[in-house]
């Protein structure tokens, strides 16, 4: 049986100083466009069936540099809606509300552009499990995109929470491996480059 390759897009300006970065759709560093060519011969190495890539141009250009040819763009796939949260970081957020905030317990910010629920992006990963489970039968899946979706996913691959997510840092340029022992679903590696 196949696995799944989560794979987060290559270092940006954002991606570099922390900035949330969901809707914004920013290009990669030369550093991140290194990064993503250095990840093309371990991912040549596997038997890919499918190649599905979040629409932004830093998960598309990741693809490619790395020698995936996507198979499909799936807007399941895109990062988490920060809302008014978009392009500021943590500490910034932190700062502003008095107290240490975190996009895994926190709700998003009230308001006109309030942004996307934990459940919500759960719920997308969800139909993208859904899709991806049976390809396996055949070889391996490669989902392209970027941290906070794939951390959810990795979450739900595991039959944990959304929150959970926390729990598995990726850096920008690096994969995971999401695959089966003994019937059970099992994180088989991570923060590979």
């Amino acid at each position: 049986m196949g696995e799944i390759v989560v794979l987060r897009h290559g270092q940006t300006e954002w991606s570099r100083t922390g900035q949330h970065t969901g809707v914004t759709d920013v290009p990669l560093l030369p550093e991140g466009e290194e990064r993503a060519r250095a990840l093309g011969p371990a991912l040549a190495r596997r038997d890919l069936v499918e190649v599905w890539v979040s629409p932004r141009q830093r998960a598309l250009r990741t693809a490619e540099l790395a020698g995936l040819t996507p198979t499909a763009v799936d807007e399941d796939l895109v990062e988490l809606d920060y809302g008014a949260y978009e392009g500021r970081t943590t500490a910034e957020i932190s700062k502003e509300l008095g107290r240490r905030w975190s996009v895994w317990s926190d709700p998003p910010v009230p308001g006109e552009t309030p942004g996307e629920t934990l459940e919500a992006v759960g719920r997308r990963v969800d139909r993208v499990l859904d899709r991806a489970r049976p390809r396996l039968d055949d070889g391996d899946v490669a989902l392209v995109a970027h941290g906070h979706v794939l951390r959810v996913l990795t979450a739900r691959w595991l039959g944990l929470q959304p929150e959970a997510g926390a729990l598995f840092a990726l850096p920008a340029g690096a994969y995971g491996a999401l695959g089966h022992e003994h019937g059970r679903p099992v994180l088989t590696g991570w923060g590979l480059d």
